[in-house]
């Protein structure tokens, strides 16, 4: 059974940073691609960024480019999202996901405020 478990969201100020974790179990870590999406109040979710299964290609939606980056410990089966240079726009609830036959996995997701 697919297990997508996010955590390290919090509030940060605007310029900040914070680093998001994803545990995953259940499926073979290794060989799956990863992706972050976010939603934000009142909108539809958005794909962030996406990392390849041995880590070398990542992709960013152009929001974001620059700011953040993406990776990942095949040894922990964990993917990470650091963010970087936080902006209010980047408030939303950030989820895990991974495609397995067709069908979309999602962890619980994790709260990421920037405010002052």
């Amino acid at each position: 059974q697919v297990h997508l478990v996010e955590s390290g969201g919090g509030l940060v100020q605007p310029g900040g940073s914070l680093q998001l974790s994803c545990a995953a179990s259940g499926f073979p870590f290794g060989s799956a691609a990863m992706n972050w999406y976010r939603q934000a109040p009142g909108k539809t979710r958005e794909w962030v960024a996406a990392i390849g299964t041995s880590g070398v290609t990542t992709n960013f939606a152009d929001s974001v480019k620059g700011r953040f980056t993406i990776s990942r410990d095949n040894a922990k089966n964990t993917v990470y999202l650091q963010m970087n240079s936080l902006k209010p726009e980047d408030t939303a609830v950030y989820y895990c996901n991974t495609r397995r036959y067709f069908r979309d996995y999602w962890g619980q997701g994790t709260q990421v405020t920037v405010s002052s």
